[in-house]
């Protein structure tokens, strides 16, 4: 056998198989359980076969044999080797646990973390029915060079069964498979057949329980659709129905199987050539496999991106709700009416300041010499008027993201495991007054800055941080848009109030600075708030989705790993067939190689 390959394709196999198996492909889209499939089948074979053979090239050839229920497989084994090593019967399924029978010198190549790492390993001659371990028989009639595993029904009515024959296969050199003369047309076993044509999998095919008289037309037959689907260069050997001796077939049907097993573990060419061109198909056939993987990912990032952004727009027109909310005089409603009626009244003021704005500033001390600002029941109004508005937005976002999610591939799969997202989470009331008040504190902050100078100070002395406070949260609220009757009339006085009595106090220009900064403040950290609520729905999408750039990684770890498949390998086309007894359909003994 030639030495191990080269470390840079087991290097780029190891970087492919860790890329595919890291891709999530959590998006409920139409075609995403063929690709969530195909991902474990390409993580499994890496793992079951190619790496370990990679490592080993000079082991066994292992042939599994698998196929249909009650086609024979266990009796074939057994005959084969001449024991009752594999169980056979009429229950089904007969093969609960797969049965891996070799040479007794060479049990050392089938140890725990070489072939089929995944699998427990046992012992003995007994069925344990587990159907995650492999039960490796060491047994003398099996010649060095082959090992022979039994596997699952490929179509067995547990459907554990059918997960692991197929991983089984997928783990061979060459397959061993097993019909009858009633099935071999049927939809399953052909399945499995162009998976094998796909991947360039060596192939036998035993073709079972043939009426005598019918022999050489269903060989016929069967050869021609083998020859139709790309697999011509399978080696097909027909089994007459006889009756069984013991449990098992005649030897002299299973002759001409037996005899072209013992030329394989015989012949170390003809066996390298069936283990190489396995191992080369196995990775070719990744050049395809993977790219339609990569497009699954694009899908499923297609669908993330359209999914976000329902969610951020969504949110943004929360936001934008709230903004024009605050620009529109909304927040002056109700409570925070009263309030400031309660707190300066609507009436003689007003008047007097419409008349004597002149002397304002000259009078601001003694108009409230005496008389304490109820200011906090103003500012309380305020921050409950807040908190609604707020609320309100971002409970209309949360509907509506989770309205456009049903509607869209892949979303309403993801509401399903979260139905808590059609409204703001728990903790949004608690930190939504959390920030609003550190919005308060933030603006009295402003106003002591602006204070500080002296003579404008003295001014503020008089009036109070909070009152002044209090009056700056109110013009922040200017407009009137969205109220109506007598509601614009009392707002209309208090933001006109609010205007001139921080005039008197800090001047024209540092109130519209005030303002505008207060206003800011307050939009950015709602700004945060509805970012924190959006992000259930991002992390949601996020921790489903496949990373940006999977797509890219797997297109780019599959054409370094078909690089170095052809500085490694360069498999040859397998050798003309080994002659063999002349069967029926003249197809006995035919050397098993890669489809062409």
């Amino acid at each position: 056998m030639p030495a191990p390959e080269p470390t840079d394709l087991v290097a780029a196999l190891a970087v492919l198989r860790d890329r595919v198996d890291a891709m999530r492909l959590g998006l409920e889209l139409p075609d995403v359980a063929d690709a969530r499939r195909s991902k474990l089948e390409v993580v499994r074979q890496v793992d079951d076969y190619l790496l370990p053979r990679l490592g080993q090239l000079d082991a066994p050839l292992l042939a599994v044999v698998g196929g249909s229920t009650g086609a024979g497989k266990s009796t074939l084994v057994n005959t084969l080797v001449g024991a009752d090593v594999s169980p056979a019967g009429v229950l089904r399924p007969t093969t609960r646990s797969p049965v891996l029978l070799c040479a007794p010198e060479e049990v050392r190549w089938f140890e725990p973390g070489r072939v089929l790492p995944g699998l427990a390993r046992t012992t003995g001659a007994a069925d344990d029915g587990s159907p995650r371990s492999l039960r490796v028989v060491p047994h003398p009639a099996v010649p060095p060079g082959l090992a022979l595993l039994d596997a699952p029904d490929i179509d067995s009515v547990v459907a554990g069964n059918r997960e692991l024959a197929a991983q089984l296969l997928a783990a061979a050199d060459l397959w061993i498979f097993v019909t009858t003369a009633a099935r071999y047309a049927d939809a399953v076993p052909w399945d499995l057949l162009h998976t094998a044509q796909q991947r360039g999998t060596a192939l036998a095919v035993v073709l079972n329980r043939i009426p005598p008289e019918a022999v050489d037309d269903v060989t016929s037959h069967l050869g021609s659709m083998l020859a139709d689907n790309g697999l011509s260069r399978a080696a097909l050997f027909p089994v007459p129905e006889v009756p069984l001796a013991t449990g098992r077939i005649p030897a002299d049907a299973v002759a001409p199987l037996r005899s072209w097993l013992v030329g394989l573990a015989t012949d170390a060419a003809a066996r390298a050539e069936v283990v190489r061109g396995t191992l080369d198909g196995a990775l070719r056939s990744m050049a395809q496999r993977v790219p339609a993987l990569a497009r699954a990912a694009d899908e499923q990032g297609a669908a993330a991106a359209a999914l976000r952004a329902e969610a951020d727009e969504a949110y943004a027109a929360a936001g934008r709700d709230v903004d024009d909310g605050v620009r529109g005089g909304s927040v002056l409603r109700g409570e925070v009416l009263a309030r400031w009626q309660e707190f300066v009244g609507t009436g003689e003021l007003l008047r007097t300041l419409q008349a004597r704005v002149g002397r304002l500033r000259d009078r601001i001390a003694s108009a409230f010499t005496g008389r304490p600002l109820p200011d906090a029941e103003v500012a309380q109004a305020v921050e409950s008027s807040v908190e609604s508005l707020v609320r309100a937005a971002a409970d209309r976002a949360a509907e509506r993201t989770t309205e456009a999610w049903r509607g869209r591939p892949g979303g309403a799969a993801l509401l399903g495991s979260a139905p808590e997202l059609g409204r703001v989470s728990p903790g949004f009331a608690d930190a939504l007054r959390d920030e609003v008040r550190a919005w308060q504190g933030q603006v009295l902050q402003l106003v002591s800055e602006q204070g500080a100078e002296r003579r404008t100070a003295a001014r503020l002395a008089s009036f109070s941080v909070n009152g002044a406070g209090l009056l700056v949260m109110l013009a922040v609220f200017a407009h009137t848009g969205g109220l109506t009757g007598a509601e614009v009339a009392v707002a209309g006085g208090t933001s006109a109030l609010s205007q001139k009595l921080l005039e008197a106090v800090f001047g024209d220009a540092a109130v519209r600075a005030l303002a505008a900064q207060a206003r800011q403040d307050l939009l950015e950290r709602v700004d945060a708030l509805l970012s924190a609520e959006a992000d259930r729905f991002r992390s949601l999408v996020l921790a489903a989705a496949p990373e940006p750039d999977a797509a890219i990684g797997l297109r780019a770890a599959a054409a370094d790993l078909e690089r170095a498949r052809r500085d490694s390998l360069a498999v040859s086309r397998p050798a003309p067939a080994v002659a063999g007894p002349a069967g029926p359909a003249g197809r006995w003994g035919r050397r098993p190689g890669r489809p062409r």
